[in-house]
């Protein structure tokens, strides 16, 4: 490998760097998600000023200990609101945590050290505690009523 080689390689940037999302593979788009879980918490708007507040009650698909949907490609049809993130909705979904790998590039910031794609590993967010791991109790065993109970704010995410 020649210099000029061995230079480019050492300046080229990663995908999410210079491609708009819009122009991303398959493959790239689902890289970006960094399994935190957080999306599938259950959200509740207050009415009267809009504000939206997540809970510790997961999707009844979502397992805790893998920290990830259960029936992922059939998501849609099992919870007919669950909400299929797209390249073309990303911009209008103003309830994905803050954190998420698909806001940050959206708005045109910069992954965190912790992102599978950035350290090279799959556990650094949990290990970090920056996802729902393990810290969900499924929307099945809590009624409508109690979820108001369990509001909860996650790690890097904002107080409302």
């Amino acid at each position: 490998m020649n210099n000029d080689s061995q230079l480019q390689q050492k300046v080229e940037k990663p995908f999410w760097r210079v491609k708009k999302m819009k122009d991303m593979n398959k493959q790239e788009w689902e890289s970006l998600c960094d399994n935190c879980g957080k999306c599938c918490c259950i959200r509740l708007e207050d009415e009267e000023t809009s504000d939206i507040y997540i809970t510790d009650v997961a999707c009844k698909l979502f397992d805790p200990e893998a920290c990830k949907c259960t029936s992922y490609e059939s998501r849609s049809e099992k919870v007919p609101d669950c909400v299929t993130l797209t390249k073309d909705n990303i911009d209008k979904l103003h309830w994905m945590p803050a954190t998420c790998a698909y806001r940050l590039i959206s708005e045109g910031k910069e992954l965190p050290y912790y992102h599978h794609l950035v350290s090279g590993s799959s556990s650094t967010i949990h290990d970090e505690g920056m996802s729902v791991k393990n810290a969900v109790v499924s929307e099945s065993l809590v009624s409508e009523d109690e979820q108001i109970k369990r509001i909860v704010i996650w790690p890097g995410e904002p107080c409302v």
